[in-house]
């Protein structure tokens, strides 16, 4: 067949890139266009999201991309982070900047929440993992407010489903980041309206729910004439990153009710789930605080956040600011000559998410809990790589136990990947084999699912076809299990 090009524009919480993806019917070719950086700006009293800018950065990746690829580009499509979104007026101007969801404004919201609908009710409407940062938390906090910006509001739209209104002039919502929010019904396939009734949330917002591989149209006219594309198309993939990113695991078995394989999307964020056949809204799965996000092809993903590797990151920043320029590699290194496994601490504690310095925040929450506080660079990545492993390993035993059986293998894709020492402590504290890459699973899934789909319906299975065919797994088995099993079980006791 003709070799079709696509572009994926990817933007994650520190970084984006325009992506291409060159499809000779069988093998899919990338190529990095642009990359750029990103950041929450401290803006008029709230942690905002630079759109503008952003979008700056888009259609220079854009511009690039017709420079490198001509005539041949067919299609574009996003996928960002979920549950941070913003507004369209009636008269389609775009309200605000987005806020970010690690902005205060929700702290207390969770709480604050279950005074009108109690935790069962809305895990029974959503599905959802429980986490303050969740879009129904972020609007609750507005209408505590009294936004104005909310009140002006005609139609939420996910950051994903911004740039694609941006690129087609089409507002809508994609389902895999609207089952983020904490405000979408799994098991209806819509906003989960009830429920938001019950907190007075306008109905009005919420949109008509779009598929993955849905064509939303062509670019706009000023895009097309300002990025010298001419005839693409805006294709909708699955625009939750994580929702892009399984896509692209070259699992061979189809989703069901028991799977034998699970996922770690691993960058900032560690996703540790299932694919599932359908969604698992059960008392069990609320206990364990796992969650039903929308996948490719009407799949579930049964999963729950962990923090990744924004420990090393944010360590890695602190040092900056102190002077000090560690490589990723050269930080790996380090912490590869330290001692293993003599602190552990919860990667998802609250003192980590925001704090001022990260190592100072590890190393204080290894004395709260009365371990050995880890005192230098290395000691301290040490401490941060191990955390996040047990955090997994930790998390998948639940996911067992949900599924009913234990799962035989973990499939790590994502920037992650990279990282070998991670994916043999992920080998070794969970003694099972990973199955590590492809690293740019995020970006395939998006690009797959644009030249692949047809009227909204992707097939899966030729989606893992072409992974498979195209990029190299590397495999890790389980090397120092006992050990860590008897740490594990010593941080239970």
């Amino acid at each position: 067949m003709a070799r079709s090009v696509a572009l994926a524009v990817d933007l994650g919480a520190s970084g984006g890139r325009v992506v291409s993806g060159t499809f000779d019917g069988r093998l899919l070719e990338l190529e990095e266009i642009h990359r750029f950086e990103n950041a929450p700006v401290a803006y008029g009293g709230q942690l905002v999201w630079d759109l503008v800018r952003l979008w700056q950065e888009v259609t220079t990746g854009l511009r690039m991309a017709a420079a490198r690829h001509g005539t041949s580009v067919a299609s574009v499509g996003v996928d960002t982070w979920g549950v941070d979104f913003s507004f369209l007026a009636s008269d389609g101007t775009l309200l605000a900047n987005p806020v970010c969801y690690r902005d205060a404004r929700t702290r207390g919201m969770l709480a604050a929440a279950e005074q009108t609908v109690s935790r069962g009710d809305m895990f029974a409407a959503t599905g959802l993992q429980f986490m303050e940062i969740n879009s129904l938390f972020q609007l609750l906090a507005m209408q505590k407010a009294g936004s104005s910006v909310l009140a002006a509001a005609d139609r939420l739209l996910m950051i994903p489903d911004i740039v694609h209104w941006l690129l087609s002039g089409v507002p809508s919502n994609e389902r895999t980041n609207a089952s983020t929010s904490q405000c979408f019904d799994p098991q209806k396939g819509d906003w989960a309206f009830p429920m938001l009734d019950r907190f007075g949330l306008p109905r009005r917002i919420f949109g008509r729910i779009v598929e993955p591989g849905t064509d939303l149209g062509p670019l706009r006219p000023e895009v097309a004439g300002e990025t010298g594309l001419s005839g693409v198309r805006v294709i909708v993939p699955g625009t939750h990153d994580t929702a892009s990113a399984v896509a692209a695991v070259p699992a061979q078995e189809p989703p069901s009710a028991r799977p034998d394989w699970c996922y770690v999307s691993l960058g900032t964020w560690a996703l540790v789930g299932a694919e599932l056949d359908r969604p698992l809204v059960t008392a069990a799965c609320q206990a364990r605080n796992f969650t039903n996000e929308g996948g490719i092809g009407g799949t579930t993903r049964l999963l729950k956040n962990v923090c990744g590797l924004w420990l090393v990151q944010q360590c890695r920043a602190a040092w900056q600011r102190a002077g000090k320029e560690w490589s990723w590699d050269q930080l790996t290194q380090l912490a590869a000559e330290a001692p293993p496994l003599l602190t552990l601490v919860d990667p998802n504690d609250p003192s980590l998410v925001a704090p001022a310095d990260m190592p100072e925040a590890i190393q204080a929450l290894a004395r709260a809990t009365g371990q050995p506080v880890p005192e230098s660079t290395a000691a301290v990545v040490r401490t941060a790589l191990e955390s996040v492993a047990a955090a997994i390993a930790r998390t998948l035993d639940e996911l067992d136990s949900l599924v009913g059986r234990r799962i035989g293998r973990v499939h790590v894709v994502g920037g992650g990947v990279k990282n070998r020492m991670l994916c043999q402590m992920i080998a070794d504290a969970t003694d099972r084999p990973v199955l590590a890459g492809p690293v740019e699973a995020t970006a395939i899934g998006n690009l797959l699912v644009q030249l692949l789909s047809r009227d909204g319906s992707v097939d899966l299975r030729r989606v893992r076809e072409v992974v498979r065919d195209t990029f190299e797994i590397t495999r890790f088995e389980p090397k120092d299990a006992p050990r860590w099993k008897a740490r594990l079980a010593a941080a239970k006791a």
